[in-house]
């Protein structure tokens, strides 16, 4: 009791953090504050000739240079598929989110709640903790990212009923059945927002000719992206680079086309909801049937991607109020509940 007590005594000096580590994007939740922070998890190094890096840019500073840098300078995605891939500029890029959270120096070094993609390993555990740890966390809790988006949602997920949520994020899409605070079913899939860039950009690749980036492609998608058929196409000029003259063109594209190319990677969206949804207990399907699913993260937002999966599981589809924030704002919620955090922290 007197632990406790003083744990929630240091908590209201070091202004506690709820991390969203994004593969495309972080969110930085402080507790009593709000979303302070939301920036691409993108990250230049600078590499000198005696071979010692050294970080140039971090967050939107640092996704302006991607594809533009000369050779000694790099700008890497230090997370692949919800997971840290470069230990050392992860580290870094947590530094960076929670100095720019705590513009003012804290009396004591924060209390980091972190949400985990549903299912990673021990190995990948330990490296999240250890780079919050190093970046200046005094403690660090993990949460599932599927959890996170429900209660940030705000689905009842301590009831004994069945919540279903899927979370469309930068590297991973997890689907989860959630009742009495824990995860019932889920499934999780490395199929995302950026596979649906990538699959775009290879689509005007093969289609065109034209060779894009990674952020025209981002651009495209969030502009004409779309799953499910509309009456009236959309257009837009893409630019790129010719692969037959070597040389800058443009074409012209529709969002029927965009389609098209999308479809595999959310073919494999919908089957993983239907594999869940099978999984799932006859009880707790009867409350879903009821309830519906609810949509949360960037990719969510996809033109029609709700209407596609009602016409192919027949439930109720809700797209989530700010579904980009819903992990965040989950984790945060989870400050002020010392014993929901208790109840379903990763070991």
């Amino acid at each position: 009791m007197r632990f406790a007590l003083l744990n929630n005594l240091l908590g209201l000096f070091s202004n506690d953090l709820a991390i969203d580590l994004g593969t495309a994007t972080t969110l930085v939740h402080i507790r009593g504050k709000g979303v302070v922070a939301s920036e691409p998890s993108v990250v230049a190094v600078h590499t000198d000739s005696s071979g010692v890096k050294r970080v140039l840019a971090v967050g939107m500073e640092a996704k302006e240079m991607l594809g533009k840098t000369p050779g000694n300078i790099v700008a890497i995605r230090p997370l692949k598929d919800g997971v840290i891939a470069d230990f050392e500029v992860t580290g870094e890029m947590l530094r960076y989110f929670i100095a720019k959270a705590h513009n003012r120096r804290s009396l004591l070094r924060p209390r980091i709640v972190i949400c985990v993609p549903y299912g990673i390993t021990e190995v990948e555990k330990r490296a999240v903790k250890d780079s919050a740890e190093s970046a200046g966390a005094r403690e660090v809790y993990l949460i599932e990212e599927p959890m996170a988006a429900a209660i940030g949602a705000g689905l009842p997920i301590t009831e004994p009923s069945g919540n279903m949520v899927v979370d469309i994020g930068g590297g991973t899409t997890e689907v989860a059945v959630i009742s009495l605070a824990g995860i019932v079913t889920s499934k999780s899939v490395r199929v995302a927002g950026d596979k649906c860039d990538e699959a775009i950009l290879q689509f005007i690749k093969k289609k065109y000719n034209l060779l894009i980036g990674e952020r025209a492609a981002e651009t495209i998608k969030i502009q004409i992206g779309n799953a499910f058929p509309t009456n009236e196409a959309q257009t837009m000029e893409v630019k790129g680079l010719d692969q037959v003259s070597g040389l800058p063109k443009a074409v012209t594209i529709n969002s029927d086309e965009i389609r098209e190319a999308l479809s595999e990677p959310i073919n494999a969206i919908v089957e993983t909801v239907k594999e869940t949804l099978e999984r799932t207990p006859p009880e707790l399907a009867a409350d879903i049937v009821d309830r519906g699913i609810v949509m949360t993260g960037g990719g969510s937002k996809l033109h029609n991607l709700d209407r596609l999966l009602r016409e192919e599981t027949g439930l109720p589809v809700i797209l989530a109020d700010e579904p980009e924030k819903c992990v965040v704002l989950g984790a945060g919620k989870v400050l002020d509940e010392l014993e929901l955090l208790g109840r379903i922290a990763v070991e």
